[in-house]
């Protein structure tokens, strides 16, 4: 009876544990965010301390562009395009962190993230 009672405790912590072992995981291998904003021509990028961003990472940054094409055509009409990198320089938030561009160029609403392992 103790046998069964302590597997089943140790299934039920592993299943509530779950999404937060794979929101660890997932961080692991690749952080995914936004620049939400520009503050004195500085991208502020939601990522931060909750997403594992630490200070002097380096994130690259991507723009979408949409070309409009034929509805009939199996080829997307979005393109995703490596314009730079920025480097986090604070976190000031669970969520977010003021960045510097290091190489090439970030816009609102750029996407940025670490490259995937």
């Amino acid at each position: 009876m103790k046998t069964f009672f302590a597997a089943s405790l140790l299934a039920a912590t592993l299943f509530m544990a779950q999404p937060a072992l794979a929101q660890g995981m997932g961080h692991t291998f690749i952080m995914r965010g936004q620049v939400v904003g520009m503050t004195d021509g500085k991208p502020v990028v939601c990522i931060g301390k909750a997403d594992g961003a630490k200070v002097g990472q380096v994130l690259d940054t991507y723009r979408v562009t949409y070309t409009p094409g034929s509805s009939k055509s199996t080829i997307s009409p979005y393109r995703r395009e490596k314009v730079g990198q920025v480097t986090i320089n604070d976190l000031f938030d669970d969520h977010f962190a003021h960045a510097t561009v290091t190489s090439g160029a970030a816009a609102l609403h750029d996407i940025v993230e670490t490259k995937s392992q």
